[in-house]
């Protein structure tokens, strides 16, 4: 594995540097034509990349809305029939990967996604190259552990070795990449994993800084803390920056699920979102691209209050519809951007307030980046780390830390999800989902009450007791008065002990002597945990009862049904069984690596995949996969319908329509299983 990690972090360090020239290529040909190519040539290695803002604010209008529709008329047709996967921000698709494919990512993602984040990036779409190198040095990681055959776990670690070396090596910032790795992709700081993602950062860090220098990515001017009652001003930024991350969340999300439902070609849709950034460039140029020199500007505090306001708004927007419409690129630097911006804007405006007291702007837009950051990734850690690695700025670190920490809380409070899991959530992918270990959580009464309870009348007589007893399989009988309200039960047990006494009491009235009034009651809606704990409790106290009343949760006398004890046993079982045989096949299928095959002999081969894009939101019949393939699904198991449910395992039908997210027991021979995960 050290062997490994090595090498992931060469090749992370590889394609860094090599995405990064693709950036300044595409950049300068889109904003300088011939003669920025010519500039290109003459600059170093070093160099950063060629920023659009200083050509674009001199263009003309037309050209604004030409050159970003261009660039989605490219990336849109490449990242749909080549790789339907590149699309977006990239980070969710490689965290999928890992929680659903064992780390299995596909080869041509490398190639793929570095080409169309590059037109994406450099065409100026309003999107950051922090995501596209995550998935491009993941699926480096990952290709590698499949070339290796080695099993998923370290498949999976060696995934976190391609993100950590990506971030490392594009911003210069080998803390922060392995601590985003761990925390965000892998989520496991576990020695075994921890180690070769740190030595992968380590290594693309070092081959990074000879090729592109060791400088930080922002030039930022000395800030201190002024005054000890400015860490109140900072806390106030950092509740405004968790503000804006959730803004920035529900806005992607929204966009994203607009451009879903948009009846537009796929392949078409990156063009109309490119027109309409470019509407927006018109006015504000400084959305196109990644936007560093604006930040740069931001923290030097040469922007106006009045442009980081609205350039808030601004690049939400125009984020929004680069990646929603199927543009290619990621949202760390425009996270940045966000931070930037609002916290230049509240610096400005307290600054003016209490100029003795408080720095100038440029300090709350540089503690603000992280904020935004940190609210937005729900990873106040990475986020804290890579504003320190990225500035190696020290001074200002204990602002940055209670407003990271803070903004987090605040997105947290009002957004479960980061922006990479909301994205996976729509999908129906819960990479947190894990299975409660008592089984009787996830049912409920409602799933096995009797809805026809026997009823006894409180003026019931002892012969009609009798019969009851003769003619119905219940122990429990259940008196109501002339309203038909719930009054308690009689036991079985109690009917025994006046048996022989039965020709003195046949026509006597005796149910209203022999109800329990203190029997607990249950309603519909609650777990069946709770009712096995209430029969629990009930025969270690010598009270023992075997079935309840199922009443209204808003009428408490209103009696609905009845759970019997021997039922929810059968529950357990029927949950468990359940379990075990929508597990069995998944791990034994972990024992060889998700993603791996399982030889059956004669050629023939079992394998549990993702959906391919191919057949998502396609009947099995009209995909005619076992006519084009030869292959059989087997199983599909589905998505989590809601948050914390289990995933559903069921035996398809022909027309039966896998989802983003499922996962499918296919067998057929090696070679059409193989081609399988590669359809389109």
């Amino acid at each position: 594995m050290v062997a490994a990690a090595i090498m992931v972090g060469l090749g992370g360090a590889a394609g860094a540097v090599i995405f990064r020239l693709m950036i300044r290529f595409v950049t300068a040909l889109a904003f300088g034509g011939v003669e920025g190519l010519g500039e290109l040539a003459e600059e170093g290695l070093a160099a950063e990349a060629h920023d659009p803002l200083e050509i674009a604010e001199q263009m003309a209008w037309y050209w604004k809305l030409a050159v970003p529709a261009a660039g989605g008329l490219v990336v849109g047709p490449l990242i749909y029939f080549f790789a339907r996967e590149a699309r977006g921000h990239g980070v969710p698709e490689v965290m999928k990967a890992v929680a659903l494919r064992g780390g299995i990512i596909r080869p041509r993602i490398v190639a793929i996604k570095a080409l169309a984040s590059a037109i994406s990036i450099g065409t100026g779409g309003s999107v950051g190259r922090e995501g596209p190198i995550v998935q491009i040095g993941s699926a480096g990681g990952s290709t590698l552990g499949q070339l290796l055959q080695l099993p998923t776990r370290q498949i999976r670690t060696l995934v976190g070795c391609g993100a950590a070396a990506g971030i490392s090596a594009t911003f210069n910032a080998p803390i922060a990449g392995a601590l985003f790795a761990a925390e965000v992709i892998i989520g496991d700081f576990a020695v075994t994993e921890f180690s070769p993602i740190v030595i992968s950062s380590v290594v693309a860090t070092v081959v990074s800084r000879y090729f592109l220098g060791n400088t930080p990515a922002f030039a930022v001017p000395t800030y201190d803390i002024v005054s000890p009652f400015e860490l109140f001003p900072y806390m106030l930024a950092g509740v405004a920056a968790g503000l804006v991350a959730v803004a920035f969340i529900h806005t992607l999300s929204a966009v994203e699920l607009f451009f879903e439902r948009l009846p537009v070609p796929a392949y078409l849709q990156a063009c109309l979102g490119g027109l309409l950034v470019g509407l927006i460039a018109i006015e504000l140029p400084q959305v196109f691209g990644v936007g560093y020199t604006t930040i740069s500007s931001a923290l030097a505090g040469t922007l106006s209050a009045f442009t980081m306001g609205a350039l808030v708004f601004a690049k939400i927007a125009a984020t929004s519809i680069t990646i929603g419409s199927g543009g290619s690129g990621g949202i760390f630097a425009p996270s940045l951007f966000l931070g930037a911006m609002t916290g230049g804007f509240l610096g400005t405006h307290i600054h003016d307030l209490f100029p003795e007291a408080t720095a100038s702007s440029g300090a709350y837009a540089l503690v603000t980046m992280g904020a935004v950051v940190a609210a937005t990734t729900h990873a106040p850690i990475s986020a804290i780390i890579i504003i320190f690695e990225m500035t190696q700025t020290i001074d200002i670190i204990p602002a940055l830390m209670v407003a990271c920490v803070l903004s987090s809380l605040v997105c947290q409070l009002l957004s479960r999800d980061s922006i990479y899991t909301s994205k996976l959530r729509r999908q129906g992918v819960d990479i947190f989902d894990e299975q409660d270990p008592n089984v009787l959580k996830g049912l409920f009464v409602r799933d096995i009450m009797d809805a026809t309870p026997e009823v006894v009348p409180a003026s019931a007589n002892f012969q009609t007791i009798l019969d009851l007893v003769v003619q119905s399989s219940h122990a429990q009988f259940f008196v109501v008065d002339s309203e038909g309200r719930l009054l308690g039960a009689i036991a079985l047990s109690e009917v025994r002990r006046l048996i022989y006494e039965q020709e003195s009491l046949r026509h006597v009235i005796v149910a209203g002597d022999l109800v329990d009034t203190s029997r607990p009651r249950v309603h519909e809606d609650d777990d069946l945990s709770v009712v096995a704990q209430l029969f629990s409790s009930a025969g270690e106290s010598g009270g023992y009862f075997d079935e309840l009343a199922v009443v209204e949760r808003n009428d408490p006398d209103q009696l609905v049904g009845t759970v019997r004890e021997k039922d929810v046993v059968e529950a357990h079982n029927r949950e468990a069984l359940r379990r075990d045989l929508a597990g069995g096949l998944s791990s034994s299928m972990s024992a060889v690596g998700k993603g791996s095959t399982v030889d059956l002999g004669d050629g023939y081969v079992l394998r549990e995949i993702v959906a391919p894009p191919s057949i998502v939101n396609v009947s099995l019949r009209d995909s005619s996969l076992r006519a084009r393939t030869g292959i059989q699904v087997l199983l599909v198991r589905g998505g989590a319908s809601e948050p914390g449910s289990p995933r559903s395992l069921r035996v398809p039908t022909p027309e039966d329509v896998p989802r983003e997210g499922d996962s499918m027991v296919v067998a057929g021979t090696r070679d059409a299983v193989e081609k399988l995960d590669v359809l389109h």
